[in-house]
C-alpha cells in the first residue's frame, strides 16, 4: 500500500513538469504562427493552466521546485546572455551600463517612489518599496527577447549587461528598506558595504570560475573536461551562482560574469575542439529553451489577480509612468554624458523602450508579501501589472520599433549603427 502511494506520488511529481514543457511546446509552436515573442504566449499559457482559470497545475510559489526553477532558471538564462557578450564592446559601453545599472535604477525607484505615494496615497516608505522591486530589468525576459532579434551589438549589449548588474543595486535598495520598515533604523554605511559585497564577489566570484571552467574544457594541457563540456556549463552556473551567494555577492551577476569569460575564450587564447564546442552549444539552447519555458509559464500561473483586481486603475497609472516617462528619462541621463561612445537619437530611443520586467522583481515581491509587509498587496499588483505590460506591449514590439529605427542588423552583418538623420 505504502509502495503504491510513492509511485502515485512519484508519476505525479512527473506529471506536472511534463504537463508544463507540452504546453510550453504547443505555445512555442503558436509563437511562430501568428508572429508575437514566445515568452509572451508561455505568460498566457501559464495563466490558463494555473489556478486562475482551468487549475490545471498549481505550483506553490514558496516551493523548492518552484524557487529552483526561477532561481537556476534565471542564472542559467544569464549565464547564456554572458556567452553572447563581447569583451571589447562591453568596455566601449561600460560607462553607460554603469550609469544605466546604478544611478539609473535610483532615479527609477525615487520616481515611482513619488508616483505611487500621490497614486495609492500612502507613505513614501511604501511607495519607494514599490519603486524599488520594479526599478531593475530582468535578464530572464530580455535575453529571449534579443535572441529573436539580429540588432546593433552595442545597443543589445548593453541593455543585456545593464540588466545583469542591476539586480544587485535593486536587490539592496529592496533589502534597505525592507531593514527600514521592519526597525526604523537607516545605515548609509551597512548599505554600502552590502552593495560593494554584492559587485565585488559577484565580479571575482564569476570571474573565477568562468577561467577555471574554460580553461577545463580548451584543447591545453588543463583541458581535462573537454568531452564534458555541456555538463560543466551547468555545473559553472550552480557553482558560481552559489559560490557568489556564499560570500554575500551576487549570483545573477556572477553567473553572468562566468558566461562573459566563457564566451570569450578566444580572447583568453583558449579553444574548445569544435566537435565538442558544437555539442555543447546544443545542450545551452535546449536548456535555455526548457527554463524559458517553464519561467515564464510559472509567472503566469502566479499572477495574482486578486491584488490586480483591487487596484488595476493605481498599477496601470505607475507602469505608463514608469514605461514612458521615468525609463525615457533614466536613460536620457545615464546615456548623454557618455561621450566616448556618441550615441546615436535612434539607439537612444530603442533604449528607452525596452526594458522587460520578469523574474527578479517577482521574486522580489514574492519576499516582500512572505514577509507581511504592510501594503503588499499593492507592491504584488504593481509588479504583475509591469510584467504583463512589459512582455505584452514591449517585447512584441521591440523588434518593429528596431526595424523603424534602422537598427536591424542586415545579413552582412553590418554593425555600424544608422545614424537618426539618415532615417527615411
Amino acid at each position: 500500500m505504502k509502495e503504491g502511494f510513492i509511485v502515485a506520488e512519484t508519476a505525479n511529481s512527473l506529471m506536472v513538469p511534463a504537463l508544463i514543457l507540452f504546453v510550453g511546446v504547443l505555445a512555442s509552436k503558436l509563437s511562430e504562427i501568428i508572429k508575437i515573442p514566445d515568452i509572451v504566449i508561455y505568460l498566457f499559457a501559464g495563466v490558463l493552466i494555473g489556478p486562475a482559470v482551468l487549475n490545471l497545475v498549481n505550483v506553490d510559489t514558496h516551493s523548492g521546485a518552484n524557487q529552483f526553477i526561477l532561481t537556476f532558471g534565471a542564472a542559467f538564462i544569464l549565464y547564456d546572455g554572458g556567452r553572447e557578450i563581447k569583451l571589447k564592446i562591453l568596455n566601449d559601453v561600460k560607462w553607460t551600463v554603469g550609469l544605466l545599472a546604478s544611478l539609473g535604477v535610483f532615479i527609477s525607484a525615487i520616481s515611482i517612489g513619488f508616483v505611487a505615494m500621490n497614486v495609492f496615497h500612502i507613505e513614501f516608505i511604501y511607495a519607494f518599496l514599490i519603486g524599488s522591486v520594479i526599478a531593475s530589468t530582468d535578464p530572464a525576459a530580455l535575453v529571449p527577447v534579443f535572441s529573436k532579434i539580429k540588432i546593433v551589438d552595442r545597443v543589445k549589449q548593453t541593455v543585456i549587461s545593464e540588466s545583469a548588474f542591476n539586480d544587485a543595486v535593486g536587490a539592496i535598495l529592496v533589502l534597505t528598506i525592507i531593514t527600514i520598515i521592519q526597525s526604523g533604523k537607516f545605515s548609509i554605511e551597512e548599505n554600502a558595504i552590502s552593495l560593494i559585497k554584492m559587485i565585488v564577489f559577484g565580479v571575482v566570484s564569476g570571474t573565477l570560475m568562468g577561467f577555471i571552467f574554460s580553461l577545463s574544457v580548451s584543447d591545453g594541457k588543463f583541458g581535462l573536461f573537454t568531452e564534458f563540456a555541456p555538463i560543466i556549463s551547468i555545473l559553472a552556473v550552480m557553482i558560481s551562482y552559489s559560490l557568489a551567494e556564499s560570500f554575500g555577492g551576487s549570483g545573477y551577476m556572477s553567473t553572468f560574469m562566468t558566461g562573459l569569460i566563457c564566451g570569450n575564450k578566444k580572447v583568453l587564447h583558449l579553444w574548445v575542439p569544435t566537435v565538442d564546442f558544437e555539442v555543447q552549444k546544443n545542450v545551452r539552447d535546449t536548456v535555455t529553451a526548457i527554463m524559458k519555458i517553464a519561467i515564464f509559464i510559472l509567472l503566469g500561473m502566479h499572477v495574482d489577480f486578486n491584488s490586480l483586481l483591487l487596484y488595476w486603475k493605481e498599477s496601470m497609472l505607475i507602469v505608463l509612468a514608469l514605461v514612458f516617462v521615468v525609463r525615457p528619462l533614466s536613460v536620457l541621463i545615464c546615456t548623454l554624458p557618455d561621450r566616448k561612445v556618441k550615441w546615436h537619437k535612434n539607439e537612444i530611443l530603442f533604449m528607452m523602450w525596452v526594458r522587460e520586467t520578469g523574474v527578479i522583481p517577482a521574486a522580489l515581491s514574492g519576499l516582500v508579501v512572505s514577509l507581511k509587509i504592510p501594503n503588499a498587496n499593492m507592491v504584488s499588483s504593481v509588479v504583475f501589472m509591469t510584467i504583463l505590460f512589459t512582455l505584452l506591449i514591449q517585447a512584441t514590439t521591440a523588434r518593429l520599433l528596431a526595424s523603424k529605427l534602422g537598427l536591424i542588423l542586415p545579413d552582412a552583418q553590418e554593425k555600424r549603427p544608422i545614424p537618426f538623420s539618415e532615417l527615411k
